[in-house]
This record gives structure tokens, C-alpha cells and sequence, in this order.
């Protein structure tokens, strides 16, 4: 154990290890005082070992019975040491989490069969006592409330008014926001159902929804450009696009047509949906020759195009051939420049493809990264040499000037201590945010190696990040610094950092998996990464015709760094256009799949624009594509969750209603729930006519055992009667809200679970039925009396407890969607107690 203490990477003995890799096996270490404990750092042998741990969760608390997960992520089977950050704050991100106690539970070792090993173990942060005492008052002051809170929704849930009342007088502290407090009073106390409606449609226009809109995910929309005229460019793929935004613009040049590169550049006039031919053949006025795999970038201030790179074939891979010619067009006057015939030869890359640029357009910069190095020593068919891969350069447009910032991890130069590298890759993807100042990278291959890693680079303090892809509860990152070596470096006297390695989403792991050719694009106001994931890499076939060929698309939140896939469009063999295919799930046409496309983004009108590629057609080769695709993004809108909520509070009042005057609520139905059903929907049809099967439905006692006190969750996730709901509803909103929607069961479900389950037994809360009014349903004795009246056999007080738990199941629901800072605590204080 004390082994772990010190850094001998050449010492085989200077470890931790498990006795087998059985799980559970741990190692928890006690700190000598509570610490803020901010990062880890795992040191390792001094080259890979079957022992490494792939996959590892390491917990923290003050009590050694009760901590919480700090991390999820994994270690590279090198002898790279890498640094971890570490949830630091509590639920409520601003208090420090002090700890005590760490437990490190291995998960999976890089031998499959062999135990687990830790080398070196190395705890960052701050256990000053003049510092760790006030976060301990804090903590400890911030538990305390949310006891309280838990104790509180316990009261009001059972109808336990006079303890409520009494704990909040006595504590000052509120259970929620009073307008939530508002919403459960015309609601579940006073059943004003109309108010409630009100209440909620003037929530959600002062956008206390909002949130919960943009965690939702994107419906998708794709729809083929039928562009006017005749004119228009022609079958190809390794072509590349770019965006004048502000004057409504799609610049084309380039590519391969399946036969030979072509140098033709092309406009689409987004508002004229017309194609120009600006150049059949650029290089007769000036411009580049023939090429395909180049990039492009476009000035927004200068309104020029740059453009760098191009794809040789062995056979033409001589000296005079490989340079790197560097091209400005300038889209006013309609002319090409050559910036150089070399970019080597003034500080720049050699002649590259498949590489990435961005444009920083405040500080005048482009940043070039990645792809594959073409030399003359390509020719000899004798040469064993490894690939050359090209690192990450800078140009500035003002100065004319090339500098290059980090170079491959392989370079000659990398290992000098004052050199700065970085673990270079091809079909890759890279996009610039121009208010964090970072280059975001994602994916790639060097090799046979497919690489996961998502990397970060903050051009203004040439510091570099790799995003954990298994992010903790808090939503923080797995590993940060500046690191150096094997591409996970910046800085050459510091430890590397990694981050987990897991398997991609081609077995269901939620990210894009490696493909051909990455496309991504950025929207720096939504704080959104888009990646469109071509046909993957499955034992290095290309053909579509594989099962597991598919394009999918992918979103990246930058505020929570969580994957999204919005969709994925699989190869359909019936499919008689090789262009496009019915998707079969939701009927809409969509583009095949693809590699060698190309895609740019329209942030204002936000929408993607695809056009081209090479469809992997194994009969035909040579085929490339000329189609041009719209896609566009939606989220649900106010009013879809505003005719939600109306439809989830009419769809209550009709229940009770049905009880008490049948005749009233077959009008209520036909006409106050006909009008927020989409009767296009089959799914909300149908649910709606089953609503009237209340009508005829006879009340009879149910008698039921007496069972344990249960709190109604917020959403229903832990009793059984979540468990007895499902989510036939609005497909656009989220499984959390639909999951407990009572719509989709049956009439008799329905009734009976809700009396099961929701109502306590006579000796639990309440008080009594005479005390009903005053301890929570204002309406209950008229609202009885018509019950009774129309044959209902129910005691009082039975019928008010389940009057009062089906509404509060509504309002848990409802309170969802709002806030979280506004809410009660979404945990139950019955979740605490095991007997």
C-alpha cells in the first residue's frame, strides 16, 4: 500500500496490487485531515503493462460507509503518467466538497485475465484547516438545508400541514420558489385546474421552461435542394465548401469525380437557389490545379478564401510536384492569388491532405492541424518508414507569416525539452470557438489506430484539454494540463493527462464513432458541436453495403459535455436511388450514406447544407454523388409543451370530473381535451379515445392492504405506480416527463394502481376526514357529494386521498419541467430509510 506513495517507475514492486481482477477489489486512502481535493494524478511503469488499469471510479465523502462517485474514466496502457480532475463542489456547484476518505475501484485491466495494479497515486488540492474549516461549515450548512427540505416535501406529500407549517416557521427555510408554492395551492389544494392552466402558460412565456426545452434533443429534418436552372456542379467527393453567411453564399471547388481531380469553382445563392459556375478550370486564371482532400476556410472581413493542401498519387509523388501551394480567392473581384508555392519553405506545413483548418477571425489566424505528410520518399516501394503527419501551425493573414505551434509526437524534434507536441491524425475534425478561444478536435486515425480522443487546445495560453467522454454527476471533464509526449502534451515539464478509452458507438456507446471522414461544424451562441459520423471503419471496409454501414449525426453540448445522436441512416439495399432511401422508422427521405462529403453550417438561419460524397458502392467504384442536402435542427417549442401541460392538467380535471357528473365531462371531453390533442397524432388519438371509457366505468371499493408510507416521487421513479405508467404521448418530449404519463395505460389500470398506490391506509396522514378541508382539498365536500350522488360507494376519506395523490403526482410532473433551483429537492426522504 505505502508503495503508492512514491513515483519508481522502474521498480516492478513499487505498486498496489488487487489479488485478482474479481470486482469488487478497491483501495480507499484516508487523507490525515479533510481536503479540498481537486485533481489525481496516476503515475505508471516505465512502459505498458497488462496490469494498467483500463477502467476505473474513484468516490469521496467524509464518512468512509457514504461517499460519492468523483470520476469515472481510464488510463492509456503507456508509461505516460496523466492527471485527472476531480468533482471538487457540491450538487449546488458554488460549495467546496471536502473529503476525507478516497476509493479507487478498478474497473478493467488492459490484460483482460490479469489483476489490477496502481503504480503511484498523487492528490492535488487544498487541506490548509484556515481554508478546509469554512468549506466544512459550508458543507455541513448546505446538508442541513437540504435535510430539511427533504423533511418538508415528506410533510406537505402526506398531508402532514401542521409539521410542515411548524418545520418552516422554526428553520426559515423554504421548500421552493414561491411561485411553485403558488402552483401547488390552486392545484392540489384547491383544485382550480383553470388557474393552474393560467399559472403555467404564464411560466412558460417568461421562459421558465427554457431550460428544460434545450436539454431536450433535436428532431431532424433533411430535405433535398432542388435548386433552379441547369447549372449546377457536378458528381464528386473529396470536394470542399465553405459559408459566406452574411451574404447568403456556398463557395464549391474541387474534388474528385471518380476518375480525375477537378478544379472547377462554384456559388449557390442560398436566397436565388441557383447554382454559377464562377471557373471550369481555376488554374487558367491564376488559380490551383486540379485537386480533391484540400481545405478551405473563409475570411468573414476580408471576404477572400484560403485554401491549402491537396491528395497526389504515388505515381506523381516527385520533388517538383510535392509542394505545398498556398491560394487566396478573393470573392469580390473574382480573382486567384498564389500566397506561395511552398508553405515549407517559409515555416509552414509540407504538402499534406486530410487535414483541418479554422479561421480565428478576431486575431486574423488560421490554425491548420493534422494529416498525412506527402514526401518523394513515397515512391520507393522499398521504403519501410513510417508515415509523417503534420502537427498544428498557425498562420496570421496580416503579417503573412507561418509558425508552427506543436509538432507530431513522432517528429525528430519531439523530443527535445523545449519543443512542444502533439499525437497527430488524419480523417479527423476540428472546430474554432471564437468566444472561448479554443480548438475543439475530435476523433481521427493515425495508422491502423482509430483515435477517441477529444482534445481542446486554448490558442491565446497554448493549453491543451482532453474531454472525458464518461463526465461525473457534475458535468465536469476527466482530464486536463499541459502535457507532453505521445500527443497528449503541451508543456514539457509537467505529467501528460489522458482520459478514457471506451468502445465507440457502434456497439452503443454514446459517441460518434471513428469514421472516414469526420465533419463537424460549430455554433458558438448555443455552445453546440456538430459532427457528422460517415461510414465507419469496420475491418478496414468501405463498402456500404455492409450491416453496420450508416451515417449518423451527432451534437456535443459544451455546457453539459454530453453526446447527443440525433439520428443514424443505415444502408437500404431495396432502395432504388443511390442518393437518397426512405428511413423506414419514421418514413422521411433521407441522404444514403456516405464518405468524402462535404458539410457547412448557416449559424443564422441555422441549418446544415451537405452536398456530394462517395456513397462506398463496391459494384461501382467510381460513383460519387451530387446531391445537395438541407438538414435542419428543431427543438420542441413553448407551445408544444404549453399544449402539453394543458392536455396532462385538462386530462385530471376530467377524471375527477367523470366521477362526480358523467354527462358534464363527456362536453368537457369532446370539447376543452379535443382541442390541445394533435389529431394527426394516431398515438394521442388513441390515448384520447380511450379517455372516454371513463365514463362507463363503475366505482366499486377496492379494499387494499395496508402497505409502507410512500412519498410520490418527483416523475415517479420510485414507486410502483411509475412503474405501472408508461410513455405513449408526445414522442417530442422527454422520457422522464412521458414515463409516467397514466394516459397510456388502460381505463382499468388506471383507477385501480392509482387507488393502490397513491392513497395511504386510514391510520396514516390526513388526520381525519373531518379535518379534510383544512388539511388539504378545499373542494372536497362538494366535489364528494357529487361523487357519492352519481353511485360512487368510496369512503371521504379514501376518495380525498386519492383526489390528493393524483394531483400531486401531476404537479411533481409539471414541476419537472421547470427550474431546478426553483423546485423541491427531486430525491424523497423515504429513499433514506431501509428497514
Amino acid at each position: 500500500m505505502k508503495n503508492i506513495l512514491v513515483d519508481c517507475p522502474s521498480d516492478q514492486s513499487s505498486r498496489w496490487s488487487a489479488h485478482n481482477n474479481n470486482p469488487p477489489q478497491y483501495l480507499t486512502l484516508k487523507l490525515r485531515r479533510p481536503a479540498i481535493v481537486k485533481k489525481i494524478k496516476f503515475g505508471k511503469f516505465e512502459k505498458s503493462h497488462v496490469c494498467n488499469i483500463k477502467k476505473f471510479r474513484i468516490y469521496g465523502g467524509l464518512d468512509e460507509e457514504h461517499m460519492i462517485l468523483l470520476l469515472e474514466g481510464g488510463l492509456r496502457n503507456d508509461h505516460i503518467p496523466e492527471t485527472f480532475n476531480l468533482r471538487c463542489v457540491a450538487k449546488d456547484a458554488t460549495t467546496s466538497l471536502p473529503i476525507l476518505y478516497i476509493k479507487i475501484v478498478p474497473l478493467l485491466s488492459w490484460g483482460p485475465t490479469f489483476n489490477y495494479s496502481i503504480w503511484y497515486i498523487e492528490l492535488m488540492g487544498q487541506d490548509d484547516p484556515m481554508y478546509t474549516s469554512g468549506c466544512l461549515k459550508d458543507y455541513n450548512k448546505l446538508r442541513e438545508v437540504e435535510i430539511i427540505r427533504l423533511c418538508l416535501k415528506h410533510f406537505r406529500q402526506q398531508g402532514y400541514d401542521t409539521a410542515f407549517k411548524a418545520l418552516q416557521d422554526q428553520t426559515h427555510v423554504q421548500l421552493e420558489h414561491p411561485l411553485i408554492s403558488e402552483l401547488h395551492q390552486c392545484l392540489v389544494i384547491n383544485g382550480d385546474f383553470e388557474k393552474a392552466e393560467k399559472f403555467i402558460s404564464d411560466c412558460i412565456e417568461e421562459g421558465l421552461m427554457d431550460d428544460y426545452l434545450n436539454r431536450q434533443d433535436y428532431k431532424h429534418a433533411w430535405r433535398l435542394q432542388h435548386v433552379q436552372g441547369f447549372a449546377q456542379p457536378g458528381n464528386r467527393g473529396g470536394h470542399q465548401l465553405v459559408m459566406d453567411v452574411k451574404k447568403r453564399l456556398i463557395y464549391l471547388f474541387g474534388g474528385w469525380d471518380g476518375f480525375q481531380d477537378l478544379s472547377d469553382l462554384w456559388v449557390f445563392d442560398i436566397k436565388d437557389n441557383y447554382w454559377t459556375q464562377i471557373f471550369e478550370h481555376s488554374e487558367q486564371f491564376n488559380g490551383p490545379t486540379p485537386r480533391s482532400c484540400h481545405k478551405m476556410v473563409f475570411d468573414p472581413v476580408s471576404e477572400n478564401i484560403f485554401m491549402l493542401g491537396r491528395y497526389l498519387d504515388n505515381s506523381i509523388r516527385t520533388t517538383e510536384y510535392i509542394k505545398s501551394d498556398f491560394y487566396l480567392y478573393d470573392t469580390r473581384a473574382r480573382t486567384w492569388l498564389q500566397i506561395c508555392d511552398d508553405t515549407c519553405q517559409v515555416g509552414g506545413p509540407q504538402l499534406m491532405y486530410d487535414h483541418q483548418m479554422c479561421i480565428d477571425v478576431e486575431k486574423r489566424t488560421i490554425y491548420v492541424f493534422g494529416g498525412k505528410v506527402l514526401t518523394p520518399r513515397s515512391v520507393n516501394a522499398s521504403t519501410t518508414s513510417e508515415p509523417e503527419y503534420s502537427g498544428l501551425f498557425s498562420y496570421h493573414i496580416a503579417t503573412n507569416t507561418w509558425t508552427q505551434i506543436l509538432v507530431d509526437c513522432h517528429h525528430p524534434t519531439a523530443s527535445q525539452p523545449d519543443v512542444l507536441s502533439i499525437k497527430s491524425r488524419i480523417t479527423h475534425c476540428m472546430v474554432f470557438h471564437n468566444k472561448k478561444r479554443k480548438l475543439y478536435i475530435y476523433g481521427g486515425q493515425r495508422g491502423k489506430e482509430d483515435i477517441h480522443d477529444f482534445i481542446t487546445y486554448k490558442v491565446d495560453t497554448q493549453t491543451l484539454e482532453i474531454l472525458n467522454r464518461h463526465p461525473n454527476s457534475n458535468g465536469q471533464t476527466g482530464s486536463t494540463g499541459n502535457n507532453n509526449g505521445n500527443g497528449s502534451s503541451v508543456s514539457s515539464n509537467s505529467g501528460s493527462s489522458g482520459s478514457s478509452n471506451p468502445p465507440h458507438s457502434s456497439d452503443g456507446k454514446n459517441e460518434p464513432s471513428p469514421g472516414y471522414t469526420l465533419r463537424a461544424t460549430i455554433d458558438c451562441e448555443r455552445n453546440e458541436i456538430y459532427v457528422f459520423s460517415s461510414l465507419s471503419k469496420i475491418k478496414d471496409r468501405r463498402d456500404i453495403h455492409h450491416v453496420d454501414a450508416s451515417n449518423s449525426f451527432w451534437v456535443y453540448s459544451l455546457d453539459t459535455h454530453q453526446w447527443s445522436r440525433i439520428y443514424t441512416s443505415r444502408y437500404n439495399p431495396s432502395s432504388p436511388d443511390s442518393t437518397k432511401f426512405d428511413n423506414s422508422r419514421n418514413n422521411l427521405m433521407e441522404p444514403c450514406p456516405r464518405y468524402a462529403h462535404q458539410f457547412v453550417y448557416d449559424d443564422m438561419a441555422k441549418l446544415h447544407y451537405m452536398f456530394g460524397g462517395n456513397p462506398g458502392r463496391s459494384t461501382t467504384p467510381q460513383l460519387r454523388l451530387d446531391d445537395f442536402w438541407i438538414l435542419e435542427l428543431e427543438k420542441p417549442k413553448r407551445d408544444e409543451i404549453l399544449k402539453h401541460c394543458r392536455y396532462l392538467v385538462r386530462k385530471l380535471h376530467y377524471e375527477e370530473m367523470a366521477k362526480a357528473d358523467p354527462y358534464k365531462a363527456m362536453h368537457y371531453l369532446r370539447h376543452q381535451i379535443a382541442e390541445v390533442i394533435d389529431h394527426s397524432n394516431p398515438e394521442q388519438l388513441r390515448n384520447f379515445h380511450r379517455l372516454a371509457s371513463l365514463l362507463f366505468k363503475c366505482d366499486e371499493d377496492i379494499k387494499t392492504e395496508e402497505r409502507p408510507l410512500n412519498t410520490l416521487p418527483l416523475g415517479g421513479a420510485t414507486t410502483s405506480m411509475a412503474a405501472s405508467t408508461s410513455a405513449n404521448e408526445d414522442k417530442s418530449l422527454t422520457e422522464a416527463e412521458c414515463s409516467s404519463d397514466m394516459a397510456s395505460t388502460t381505463d382499468d389500470e388506471v383507477c385501480v394502481k392509482s387507488e393502490d398506490n397513491t392513497h395511504a391506509p386510514d391510520d396514516l396522514s390526513m388526520e381525519s376526514c373531518s379535518s379534510s378541508t383544512t388539511s388539504g382539498i378545499s373542494d372536497a365536500a362538494s366535489s364528494y357529494s357529487a361523487y357519492r350522488k352519481s353511485g360512487g360507494k368510496r369512503s371521504r376519506h379514501s376518495y380525498i386521498q386519492e383526489l390528493r395523490a393524483r394531483r400531486s403526482f401531476l404537479f411533481n410532473k409539471l414541476v419537472q419541467l421547470m427550474p431546478s433551483n426553483m423546485v423541491q429537492p427531486e430525491r424523497n426522504l423515504s429513499d433514506f430509510v431501509i428497514i
